[in-house]
């Protein structure tokens, strides 16, 4: 038998990547987006599987696209709708369109098609009409004038962007000058689009409009949406809902309150009640997202889960009963599946994580896509009275002459005295006699979790492969630990974060196997913040250098960025009116401090925390004499999704650690 290998950069790219499954409405079979990778190539790729939940292999079902994605299966189950660029019959789309393919296979047909393009979509119970999210110029009427608009828009000679609204890019894009996000409906028999929002103030969530913005009800003659009240768009706004009749096309608001933003709905299986979630921002910028319900005879909405201390996640599903919903939710670093019933308004657990990251449920047939810190995500079929079943061995193979370490959960006390979950993950072959190197990798957010979840640009197994004792910590601020716990940073960010990071390391050099002289500490966007604020407050020596990746530096630099709304409530004042308290809250403040080698990452495409952060914080470390290497991407964004720049970004991160490891140093011969 041949000898399993560590795990390495290469293979971590070989591993495909399964999307969120769909159900047919039997539940007999589901469809996913199987993404892959060429290392070779620098590319990437998608295409649409159909998995047996009876048992059976799976079977790829598109061929001839670039990049499937998206797929839902249709009410009647005789067809798959999926987003897609693709040339066919002569035609090449110069924006993602809808196809349609059958579950036994042939050539998938373009629907319509949109001129402005698909973002998302949701199937009418007819199956005869599609609900899509489109980019449209809100002044223009009829699809006509849309695509007269767009082909203009791209033979421009210009290339300025220009604009007055308050929010306009996000992520790694600028929003879609002039234009906003519309409802349209797609008569699947005519191609003919009609769009629901035309002549009105209305239109979806700018920030990543999807399939939860919106619902279709059960009788096909409404569909409820999310919507900004707010004349001037921009993000931290709350939103309401709202229902539109799509015969006579007049829109009712369900439920609005200024200090309460709502999203996410969806109808209960008689229509009339509508899920969805909501947070008290007026209490609170931080409050958790809560499970709601609207009913439509009483015409008021209720707080179904206030006494439940955890942040509910989309998508909702209603059982079929209407009684429960089906959602995910964080607990203590895991991603449960849960089911919250509404006489009893408890909540328990329908599929334990690791992290259950999408599901869908159809007569009866459950169906998750789940990963752990030992696994990439898996689909599973959860079918009434018999134990789960994965349904699907993309990765097996290459997994199968893969040697990984163990992961486990760690708890020490932290800051204020309150427990700090860690999860450690251990080298390959670990041997507790030994010494090892010890390396924290600090997560972002802040208001996010490490877990027990596979990370391909934070894999945790790949830096244990390589000799490291991984430490990532759950630091004050962190999701998943009750509402009280991630609220406690507000206003005084680092303080008690680095409390948990000290405290997290004094208690890893308490074992004999942890080397004091071979320490190292790494993070991303927030947790960049982190290692640039522990370089300017924890000894020097302390950590033998750190990697800051997508860090923030300046936290009045930081306006530059697309969620500059929130800062005066995450700091306690805007920059202009209380300078002293947000540049106390900044790593930039105590430069004088810091002495320890870093490597700086950053993407020129990262919107989220501008680049100028990395390289004001590098410079400051090259002004000072401190040793500091610079890792810039021209085409990247907050992440680094390119197979090649990853597999840079793996090689310079191991290589600065190596480089700054004592034990690779050369020894001074013994005199004479």
């Amino acid at each position: 038998m041949a000898q399993k290998k560590n795990l390495t950069i290469d293979v971590l790219w070989q591993l495909q990547r399964a999307g969120p499954p769909s159900l047919a409405p039997d539940g007999a079979q589901a469809v996913c987006a199987l993404g892959s990778y060429s290392m070779q190539d620098n590319t990437s790729a998608s295409a649409l599987w159909l998995l047996s939940t009876l048992g059976g292999t799976a079977r790829r079902l598109t061929h001839c696209g670039v990049k499937d994605s998206l797929p839902q299966w249709s009410p009647r189950g005789d067809l798959i709708a999926f987003a897609a660029k693709r040339d066919q019959e002569g035609v090449k789309d110069e924006e993602a369109q809808l196809y349609l393919i059958a579950p036994d296979g042939g050539e998938a047909r373009r629907a319509g098609p949109v001129a402005t393009g698909v973002e998302a979509f949701a199937w009418f119970p007819d199956g005869r009409r599609i609900a899509l999210v489109s980019w449209v110029w809100p002044g223009l009427k009829g699809m006509k004038a849309q695509e007269k608009a767009l082909k203009a828009f791209k033979e421009r000679k210009e290339s300025g962007y220009v604009t007055s609204q308050a929010q306009y890019r996000h992520w790694d894009s600028h929003l879609p000058m002039g234009r906003v996000p519309h409802l349209l409906v797609l008569d699947l028999d005519s191609g003919r689009v009609r769009d629901l929002f035309e002549g009105t103030p209305y239109e979806l969530v700018r920030s990543d409009p999807d399939r939860h913005a919106f619902d279709v009800s059960p009788d096909g003659r409404r569909i409820v949406f999310a919507f900004d009240a707010d004349r001037e768009k921009r993000a931290g706004n709350c939103f309401a809902l709202a229902e539109i009749d799509l015969k006579s096309g007049r829109v009712r608001e369900l439920a609005r309150d200024a200090a309460w933003d709502m999203g996410a709905p969806r109808y209960s299986p008689d229509g009339d009640r509508v899920a969805f979630l909501a947070s008290h921002q007026g209490r609170k910028h931080t409050m958790p997202a809560q499970l709601c319900v609207w009913d439509r005879e009483t015409g008021g909405w209720t707080v179904e889960s206030e006494a439940w201390d955890h942040e509910l996640m989309a998508p909702l599903l209603w059982e079929e009963d209407g009684q429960s919903l089906l959602f995910t939710a964080e607990q203590q670093g895991r991603q449960h599946l849960w089911r919250f019933d509404l006489p009893d308004r408890r909540a328990e657990i329908v599929v334990r994580g690791g992290t259950v990251s999408a599901f869908d449920k159809r007569a009866g047939t459950l169906v998750t896509l789940t990963d752990s810190a030992e696994h990439p995500a898996r689909v599973h079929a959860h079918l009434p009275g018999q134990k789960p079943r994965r349904i699907e061995s993309f990765n097996d193979r290459t997994l199968a002459g893969v040697r990984l370490g163990r992961t486990e959960e760690q708890w020490f006390t932290g800051a204020l005295g309150d427990p700090v979950q860690m999860w450690l993950s251990y080298p390959p072959g670990f041997d507790a006699k030994k010494r090892y190197p010890l390396l924290h990798v600090i997560h972002g957010g802040p208001h996010a979790a490490a877990g027990d979840g596979w990370h391909y640009r934070w894999n945790a197994a790949t830096f244990a492969a390589q000799g490291y004792v991984v430490c990532s910590v759950n630091y004050h601020g962190s999701s998943g630990f009750g509402y009280a716990f991630l609220d406690s940073i507000s206003q005084r960010y680092g303080e008690l974060e680095l409390q948990d990071l000290e405290a997290a390391t004094d208690a890893l050099l308490q074992q004999p196997w942890a080397d004091p002289q071979r320490v190292f500490a790494s993070g991303g966007s927030y947790g960049g913040y982190l290692v640039a604020w522990m370089n300017g407050h924890a000894a020097p020596g302390r950590y033998q250098a750190y990697v800051c990746h997508a860090g923030c530096f300046d936290w009045t630099a930081m306006f530059a960025d697309d969620s500059y709304p929130w800062h005066a409530r995450e700091f306690g004042a805007w920059y202009w009116d209380n300078p002293d308290k947000v540049n106390a809250q900044s790593a930039l403040s105590f430069a004088a401090n810091m002495r320890t080698p870093t490597l700086v990452v950053h993407g020129a495409l990262d919107y989220r925390v501008p680049d100028q952060q990395g390289l004001a914080y590098y410079n400051t470390l090259k002004a000072r004499g401190v040793d500091a290497r610079l890792l810039w991407f021209p085409d990247e964004n907050h992440w680094v999704l390119k197979p090649r720049n990853s597999k840079l970004w793996y090689a310079e991160f191991f290589d600065w650690l190596q480089r700054h490891d004592p034990a690779n140093r050369p020894r001074r011969a013994p005199p004479r």
